[in-house]
């Protein structure tokens, strides 16, 4: 993944080769406001997580696994049905890049030919009513090739139904420029 490339959104990045999960890692710095915007991205997760608590399985260099910090001065009942925006933002995203239409399975997948193709998990974290951080993660498969007989199924990737590979890069850009689009 070219690191340079995605560091011209000016947002800070950090880059692991190999992390537990981008998301479990974020929620441990996310309380230091100079991390604010901060785009944790790593090319394989040992552990990476969805919702209720299931697996993500990243695949090695080949896909998407990121986590952005966010603190916003909203209060938490102004956000109510931020996830399905962010599904927004990434299928606006890949249907500006290439064309393909993903569609939403709210609150938090996106589909592609009936196969789940991305999954994004949102965290809020408060005091009160105030917002102390909220954690957006996303796991997109896009160049993936090789699923578990678990999960071949019901999941696909970009690579899988166009029989190209694709710039990861591009699509972690596209879809930081579309998430700055909402109000946060």
């Amino acid at each position: 993944m070219n690191i340079e490339k995605i560091k011209k959104t000016g947002k800070l990045i950090e880059y692991y080769q190999e992390i537990e999960s981008t998301h479990i890692y974020a929620k441990k710095i996310a309380e230091n406001f100079e991390n604010e915007g901060k785009v944790i991205l790593a090319e394989v997760q040992t552990a990476g997580i969805g919702t209720k608590g299931r697996k993500w399985y990243t695949g090695t260099g080949k896909n998407i696994a990121m986590t952005i910090i966010l603190h916003s001065q909203k209060k938490a009942k102004e956000l109510e049905g931020l996830t399905t925006k962010i599904a927004i933002s990434v299928q606006e995203a890949i249907e500006e890049l290439y064309g393909y239409r993903l569609e939403i399975k709210e609150p938090n997948d996106l589909m592609l030919n009936g196969k789940k193709i991305c999954g994004i998990l949102t965290e809020i974290h408060t005091k009160g009513e105030k917002i102390e951080y909220l954690l957006i993660s996303l796991g997109f498969n896009v160049n993936e090739d090789n699923f578990s007989e678990e999960i071949k199924e019901i999941a696909t990737s970009l690579k899988r139904e166009f029989s190209k590979d694709f710039a990861r890069e591009e699509i972690i850009i596209k879809f930081i420029e579309k998430l700055e689009e909402i109000e946060i």
